[in-house]
C-alpha cells in the first residue's frame, strides 16, 4: 500500500528515512534532493526576472522557471515511484528460491526497481543543464542558489546511480544489465563533471568582483 511519502512533512519524511524500513531509502532521498535542486533553480529565475540588467532574457528565464518547476514535481513523484517499485522486489526476496518461476520473477522485479532511480538521474541531468545557463544569466544576488541547486543535483545523481547498480548487479541477463548500467554511468560521469564546473564558475563569479 502506498504511504504517499511526498505528502509527509519534512519532519515525518526524515524520521521515516531514519527508520529500519527500506523505504524511503537512498532512492527516495535522492529524489527529494533533486526536487529541492529544481526548486532552487526556479528560485533563481524568480529573483532574476524583472531586473533591468536581465530584461533581454525574460522569455528564456520564464521558460527555465516552468521547466524547473516541472522537474521539481517530477522528482517529488519519484519518491513514491521508488517506494512502489521496491515493494514487489521486497516480496520476491522473501520467497524461497525454489519457488516456481522465482528467477524470472526476481529478474522482472529488479528491472522495475531500477527504473525510478534512472528517472531520477535523468531529471537531475536536466537540472544541471538549467543551472549551467542560470550561472550565466542569473542575477548575481541569486546565483549562489544555483550553485546550491547544482550540488544537490550532483549528490542526487550519485545516489540515483547507486540505486541503479544495486539492482543491475543482481540481474541474470548481463547484456541488459550492463547496457543499462553503462547508459547511467555515461550520464553520471558527464554531468557530475559539468555540475562541478558550474559550482566553480559561480564561485569565481562571486569572488572575483
Amino acid at each position: 500500500m502506498s504511504r504517499e511519502f511526498e505528502t509527509l512533512s519534512l519532519d515525518e519524511f526524515t524520521l521515516a528515512a531514519s527508520s529500519k524500513d527500506p523505504v524511503p531509502g537512498g532512492g527516495g532521498v535522492s529524489a527529494l534532493c533533486g526536487s529541492l535542486a529544481g526548486s532552487l533553480a526556479a528560485m533563481v529565475t524568480n529573483l532574476t526576472i524583472g531586473k533591468k540588467k536581465f530584461l533581454e532574457y525574460t522569455d528564456e528565464l520564464c521558460a527555465l522557471r516552468e521547466e524547473a518547476l516541472d522537474l521539481r514535481k517530477n522528482l517529488l513523484a519519484c519518491i513514491e515511484k521508488d517506494a512502489e517499485a521496491f515493494a514487489p522486489l521486497a516480496k520476491a526476496y522473501s520467497l524461497p528460491k525454489d519457488t516456481e518461476g522465482y528467477a524470472e520473477l526476481m529478474e522482472q522485479c529488479l528491472r522495475v526497481a531500477a527504473e525510478p532511480p534512472y528517472e531520477i538521474l535523468k531529471n537531475c541531468v536536466r537540472i544541471v543543464e538549467l543551472d549551467e545557463r542560470l550561472a550565466e544569466i542569473g542575477s548575481k544576488l541569486a546565483i549562489s542558489d544555483a550553485a546550491t541547486s547544482v550540488m544537490l543535483a550532483h549528490g542526487a545523481m550519485y545516489g540515483a546511480y547507486m540505486n541503479i547498480i544495486v539492482n543491475t548487479r543482481l540481474m541474470k541477463d548481463r547484456e541488459y544489465a550492463d547496457a543499462y548500467t553503462e547508459k547511467a554511468k555515461v550520464m553520471l560521469d558527464e554531468y557530475a563533471e559539468r555540475a562541478l564546473k558550474v559550482y566553480d564558475d559561480i564561485t569565481r563569479r562571486l569572488t572575483n568582483g
